[in-house]
């Protein structure tokens, strides 16, 4: 005689495993650990239990910056995953993986969850940028970074600037690139920046106008202030979108130097 644990007994209806049997089985997601935030070489802690607030007057006082609001940014956990959530009104963040690969504009109001390992986040307030690093010990996705050969005309991702296109976003950039303080990098005035290269402020305009046209069309938010019309903040977005996707970096400022006084156009 067979028992119901019987290994030799055929399968009777009923059998079957419970659907509570299932759910046991499936693998469990990253566990969620403690939170890193780094701003300017100091490290930050945030536990799964805990709220942590980034801005004026914040667990994370960026700065007495009055264009930053008091809080900006919060991380906290929730549906079981860290989320980054922009509580401002007015002030949006460009936020990446550690390659530059993936970005994401985070808009007043938005919130994305924390799904890499290192991921970067910037800002502007006024006529400044700032940046720091959130890691995590949960590992959800990951990228590579591919190999890419430079020339005069540079493409990563989709985008390709031409020379003097790439010179403009590196004369708006530059104080970012080459911040004296770590953490926050002046954005130029398009009077100053023109100035840098030698050029007149009708072709500086012009051409920021085909960067930031060639961009949007690409899916670039932030650009365009709505239909036909650009945006009023467009230099610190494009700056944020050209460094937080390595558009542009720090080996590429020489070329600013080679500037020609009044460039053709492209």
């Amino acid at each position: 005689m067979t028992g119901p644990n019987d290994p030799g007994r055929e399968p009777l209806p009923g059998d079957e495993p419970d659907a509570a049997d299932d759910v046991a089985n499936v693998p469990a997601g990253p566990a969620l650990g403690t939170l890193t935030v780094d701003f300017v070489g100091e490290e930050y802690a945030v536990e799964p239990a805990d709220e942590f607030t980034i801005g004026r007057e914040a667990d994370l006082s960026i700065d007495d910056n009055p264009y930053l609001h008091r809080h900006f940014l919060v991380l906290r956990v929730e549906y079981d995953m860290w989320w980054l959530a922009n509580v401002g009104s007015l002030l949006s963040a460009t936020v990446s993986d550690g390659t530059g690969q993936v970005q994401a504009w985070l808009a007043p109001g938005a919130k994305l969850p924390i799904v890499f390992p290192t991921m970067h986040v910037m800002f502007s307030a006024g006529s400044t940028t700032y940046d720091f690093t959130i890691r995590t010990e949960a590992d959800f996705f990951n990228t590579s970074t591919p190999s890419a050969a430079l020339s005069s005309a540079t493409t990563i991702m989709p985008v390709t600037l031409t020379r003097t296109q790439r010179q403009l976003v590196l004369a708006l950039a530059e104080g970012v690139l080459t911040q004296s303080v770590p953490g926050r990098g002046a954005i130029p005035a398009s009077a100053d920046a023109a100035k840098r290269l030698g050029w007149s402020m009708t072709t500086f305009n012009r051409k920021l106008d085909n960067v930031c046209d060639k961009l949007d069309k690409l899916g670039v938010p932030g650009l365009r202030g709505g239909p036909g019309r650009l945006a009023t903040n467009r230099r610190a977005r494009l700056v944020e979108y050209a460094v937080a996707s390595h558009l542009v970096s720090i080996v590429d400022l020489p070329l600013l130097d080679d500037a020609d006084r009044e460039p053709a156009e492209d």
